[in-house]
């Protein structure tokens, strides 16, 4: 933590904070608390004690403090999904989004998915948002309708061709409606697929569900879609097998019928200047099916379940909003909002007030959306709640290990504690070695990947 390198860059307010930092007496254990938070960029400091009893004897098996701990306090995670506000703990909640998502496509015996669910229908769709305008775009061949050949970082990209005609206010009351257009895509899709089948909604529930996990992303633009793995089984969920009609080719063709069927809309009644919208989605759907093993061509398990979990730590910011609410307009200028974002923010503020009860204010910095970014029907495979619950036993199995309490049995041990919120956050200081931290965990964590890699190419794993 000393290499020179570390301070290579710093400001001199952050640089003497880091020396301070590091050479405090504290530091080692400022470091082992840190690097068990992963390197958290803004941890949440406690303070307080626990005590181990024996519930029998009454005998004090364990004490501990944070009285004797850097500055009398112990830091934990932030838990952020975001990796614009903690890449470490967003690399977290992307590995568990990672492992629902693969295990809906090919099981998980932990989590009581059967690998059999492989052979069930599953495709890879993504729904887009309709137009509200030109923008500038990178077309496959040729140019931009602006004459221009954008770079993929080109700060142009995605934004208006003539902001004064753009229909901002359209691109935020869809994304505010999005979840809405969802729910009746999903509902209809079960008629297109009973249709399909020759049966009536009744008859399809006691033979086949409808299971899916998604996940929002947004364009450069600013309006949001949607990429779904969408999957039929038998009628008790993934450990059943779908019936025998149920095919690939059926569930796509279902699919492209329920996005653009007449039904899959969601009126906006007019309110002061803004008139009555129907809101449907866009014209370009892409769906792909979802293959064990790929030839470099076809969408595979391992593909897919990192394509979303990709997305489910990333919100509006690629657009060049802000990561968290918006107070007033003038937060834009401080932080440099561009004006493609600054417009589509600006569109939420004026629209609050016709809409009050869909809160477009409060969801300015999501540029109206309110829906959950990652979600998933109820039997399409486990949950986060429960992959976060196995880590939570995991880690108090080596805590128990580590205390000499694992010869006893949990419920013998009285447990007592007493915590209290003292803050959260780093000096800027201990941001630098923070960060140094996480990025040597996740160089770690890549070398062990690519090990394990190299270990299914060989043969050997």
């Amino acid at each position: 933590m000393t290499n020179p390198a570390t301070f290579a860059g710093l400001d001199p307010v952050t640089l003497s904070d880091t020396l301070r930092v590091a050479g405090s007496p504290g530091f080692d254990r400022w470091q082992d608390q840190v690097r068990r938070t992963g390197g958290c960029a803004d941890p949440v400091h406690l303070s307080g004690w626990v005590i181990h009893k024996d519930k029998t004897t009454g005998e004090t098996l364990h004490h501990y403090s944070t009285d004797h701990e850097p500055g009398g306090r112990l830091r934990v995670a932030c838990g952020n999904r975001r990796a614009s506000r903690c890449p470490s703990c967003a690399w977290t909640y992307a590995g568990d989004t990672y492992r629902l998502i693969r295990a809906g496509l090919a099981g998980d015996e932990d989590k009581e998915i059967p690998a059999t669910v492989r052979n069930h229908p599953r495709v890879f769709a993504t729904l887009t948002a309709p137009s509200f305008g030109p923008v500038h775009n990178r077309p496959d061949h040729g140019r931009c309708r602006c004459g221009t050949r954008h770079a993929s970082d080109d700060s142009a990209f995605g934004t208006a061709l003539d902001p004064e005609t753009y229909d901002y206010a359209g691109s935020v009351l869809f994304n505010n409606h999005a979840g809405d257009l969802w729910q009746r895509f999903t509902n209809r899709l079960r008629r297109e697929i009973a249709a399909r089948a020759g049966l009536t909604q009744r008859a399809l529930k006691e033979c086949a569900r409808l299971s899916y996990g998604k996940v929002a992303e947004f364009q450069k633009r600013g309006a949001v879609h949607f990429h779904a793995v969408i999957r039929i089984d038998g009628a008790e969920g993934p450990d059943s097998a779908a019936p025998s009609w149920a095919s690939t080719e059926l569930l796509s063709d279902a699919i492209r019928a329920a996005a653009h069927h007449s039904y899959t809309t969601v009126s906006v009644p007019a309110s002061g200047d803004q008139s009555a919208r129907t809101f449907r989605w866009g014209r370009q759907l892409d769906v792909r099916p979802v293959k064990a093993f790929g030839d470099g061509s076809d969408l595979t398990e391992q593909a897919v379940a990192s394509y979303v979990a990709k997305y489910a730590t990333k919100a509006a910011e690629n657009t060049g909003t802000l990561d968290r609410r918006v107070g007033e307009l003038a937060e834009l200028d401080r932080h440099g909002v561009p004006d493609h974002a600054r417009r589509l923010i600006t569109a939420c503020r004026d629209l609050n007030g016709l809409y009050p009860d869909r809160r477009l204010w409060a969801w300015a910095h999501m540029l109206g959306f309110r829906g959950h970014f990652s979600s998933k029907s109820r039997r399409y495979s486990t949950t986060l709640g429960a992959l976060r619950q196995a880590r939570a036993d995991f880690r108090a199995a080596q805590e128990r290990e580590a205390l000499a309490l694992e010869d006893r049995e949990p419920d013998t041990v009285l447990v007592l504690a007493d915590w209290q919120y003292a803050g959260h956050g780093h000096t800027p200081g201990e941001s630098a070695l923070a960060a140094t931290i996480a990025r040597d965990l996740q160089g770690n964590r890549e070398t062990a990947r690519e090990a394990l890699a190299e270990l299914h190419t060989e043969g050997e794993w």
